[in-house]
């Protein structure tokens, strides 16, 4: 099988970071994954920035080690202009910043979307999967 090409959602990487209850073992296992050569995974640019916010009542220093973490692992992509555009017209998302994630996800040629959220990724043209449905994938490889 072909390395894999993921998108990882920004709720993913606050599980790991926060050791969410009953979220951070499949996200840290996923995440371990992402250091390896058969996934090169991609963080779009806008969950950046809602990492930080999500982060906001820690310290400043620490909040930018963690996204200089999450930038030595995976890559930033985002979605065009006319991208950006179409988006806001796609009615078959219930949530906008979802919308988003499907078009940086098209943009870095992803083969999946890794999201704790799978259900608003429905009408989605790249699957959406749970980091655990994700290592169930990769340790069959």
């Amino acid at each position: 099988m072909k390395n894999l090409v993921v998108l990882v959602d920004a709720n993913v990487i606050l599980d790991y970071y926060q050791e969410r209850e009953g979220h951070f073992p499949y996200a840290q296992r996923f995440l371990e994954y992402c250091t390896t050569p058969s996934v090169k995974g991609y963080v779009s640019f806008h969950s950046i920035s809602i990492i930080w916010y999500a982060l906001r009542k820690g310290p400043q220093k620490e909040r930018r080690n963690i996204l200089r973490e999450v930038t030595k692992l995976l890559t930033v992509t985002a979605a065009s202009h006319n991208a950006v555009v179409g988006a806001i017209d796609e009615e078959n998302f219930s949530d906008f910043e979802d919308c988003l994630q499907e078009k940086c996800a098209l943009q870095c040629g992803a083969d999946y979307i890794v999201t704790r959220n799978v259900k608003d990724f429905k009408t989605s043209k790249i699957p959406a999967v749970t980091p655990a449905e994700m290592c169930e994938i990769l340790s069959k490889n």
